[in-house]
């Protein structure tokens, strides 16, 4: 039998950590939102004066409520969503250099 005192830390344990994630993917996708914002904006557009590529921060908007309220069906169906986003900074890592590389590789964590 496992004594009482021991399940309750370990509810109070495993309910600190659902906080803690929460908050690291509440503010993971907000991140990511201001770093492709930023990115095809002001710090590395594909051409200069800006692109219309900065439009592809639409569709974490979708997502961005239900994350910040903690429903499960959304981090499930935005979890697929952001796998678009893992994949363009890997491509873009792999293939860019300079500031350019350093977004991708940031947006990779983020997106992890």
């Amino acid at each position: 039998m496992i004594p009482a005192n021991s399940r309750v830390s370990s509810v109070l344990s495993i309910s600190s950590l659902l906080k803690w994630s929460r908050l690291g993917a509440s503010v993971s996708l907000i991140g990511l939102i201001v770093l492709c914002l930023g990115w095809e904006i002001f710090w590395a557009p594909l051409r200069s004066g800006g692109s219309l590529l900065f439009l592809k921060a639409l569709p974490l908007l979708a997502p961005l409520f239900g994350i910040l309220r903690g429903k499960r069906d959304t981090y499930q169906w935005a979890g697929m969503l952001i796998r678009c986003y893992f994949t363009e900074g890997a491509v873009r890592a792999w293939s860019e250099t300079g500031i350019t590389g350093m977004l991708a590789r940031s947006e990779i964590v983020l997106s992890v």
